[in-house]
């Protein structure tokens, strides 16, 4: 058994030839492809875990659960900012090394293998499949997973993964389908995967009807601002009470610190729902060392209370992008619009083939993620995790 073998064109060695094109450019490269985060990890989270370097569970074992701190900081994250109280919906959570390996490992830890199929997006993360191939699972990819007919009568299956808001192109599923979605998985015997990385990152109601981004003031960064935070994350959570009917059965929800706060580099993040799921998989996760080191669970407790700090990365993320959809269209990406969610502007291509488009990009110093990347070739990926003075720049050589 063990590990089957995967196939995937996520390869980011593919785009070598345009980078080094672009830093031939005057005034170098500017990376827009990967999405990792650049700003500042806030002040709170560095300040924790220098204050538990030398703590029990640093020079100890830490608990593969967590610690009672970590434990009551998710909860009532949840319940501020997702307005879920985990408790109440029989559901319980557990920290992850990231939420890639959490998203790679899934298959696995439920145990699906060959006949087992698993649907997902056919727009998406990739490791998705992945994780599914790894299994030795079969990947059953549909064009929008809200559409439950498309899935809900094929034999066998298992999983269903969602991403809300979407990595790449920013999409955002309403309430009302989650809770479709959720109910038809019941019906089958299914699990819900919902990955709600981005949840935060909700630019809806900044959005003007032209739909791109009011020029609004940015928001205080003081926690008097914490109320007008949760305002702008009101993105759906597949455990909300009025989707999931009042239980946690059968859902598993995934969540990461790495862009709210800028902690990509801490590997914190989490599962959360179904607490028979969970305790299994904290079980297997226990076996195989799956475990947040103990300084670094500190730290994420101390992300998760500093809502103040997300706020403060949100109106980063909201200026980026909101010059990046205005310097694209000046470019000609003429259907180019402001995500609903996520750090994302999902273009189509110009010219109809992402590598053609990005070899023109290339040539202005600009480095975008290839659509094919995310099963979608006529379409590039700009990331706005890159610094205010590298958004400028290449908005300025759109716009030239």
């Amino acid at each position: 058994m063990g590990f089957h073998a995967y196939s995937s064109p996520y390869d980011w060695s593919r785009i070598a030839s345009y980078k080094a094109t672009a830093k031939t450019v005057p005034g170098g490269m500017i990376d827009l492809s990967v999405g990792s985060p650049v700003d500042p990890v806030p002040s709170s989270v560095q300040q924790a875990l220098i204050a538990a370097a030398d703590a029990s569970n640093a020079h100890g074992y830490p608990v593969t659960a967590g610690t009672a701190d970590l434990k009551a900081a998710i909860n009532d994250w949840f319940r501020t900012m997702r307005g879920v109280d985990l408790k109440s919906i029989n559901a319980a959570a557990v920290p992850t090394v990231g939420s890639k390996e959490a998203v790679a490992l899934m298959a696995s830890l439920l145990h699906l293998d060959s006949g087992d199929v698993v649907v997902q997006p056919k727009v998406s993360y990739p490791t998705y499949e992945i994780g599914t191939q790894l299994a030795g699972a079969t990947v059953l990819k549909v064009d929008d997973v809200t559409d439950v007919d498309s899935w809900a009568n094929v034999p066998h299956v298992k999983a269903i993964w969602i991403n809300s808001p979407c990595n790449p192109t920013g999409e955002v599923i309403g309430a009302d389908w989650l809770a479709d979605i959720v109910a038809a998985a019941r019906r089958i015997g299914a699990v819900v995967l919902s990955d709600e990385c981005y949840a935060l990152m909700d630019w809806r109601s900044v959005r003007s009807s032209a739909g791109t981004l009011e020029n609004t003031e940015p928001e205080s960064n003081e926690p008097a601002a914490v109320d007008r935070s949760f305002a702008l994350s009101a993105t759906p959570c597949a455990l909300n009470p009025q989707v999931c009917e009042g239980s946690a059965d059968g859902i598993l929800v995934l969540y990461s610190l790495s862009k709210q706060s800028n902690m990509a580099g801490y590997r914190t993040a989490l599962i959360a729902g179904d607490y028979r799921l969970i305790r299994e998989m904290s079980e297997y996760r226990k076996q195989i060392g799956e475990i947040i080191p103990g300084p670094v669970q500190a730290a994420m407790a101390a992300g998760l209370r500093d809502s103040a700090s997300v706020h403060q990365q949100w109106t980063r993320y909201h200026n980026r992008l909101s010059a990046l959809v205005e310097a694209l269209k000046a470019y000609g990406y003429d259907s180019v619009r402001m995500p609903a969610g996520a750090l994302y502007v999902w273009v189509r291509a110009k010219s109809g083939d992402c590598w053609t488009d990005m070899a023109k990009l290339a040539e202005i110093g600009i480095i975008p993620s290839p659509g094919e990347f995310y099963g979608a070739p006529a379409y590039l990926r700009f990331s706005a995790t890159a610094t205010d003075e590298a958004v400028k720049e290449a908005c300025q050589r759109l716009a030239a």
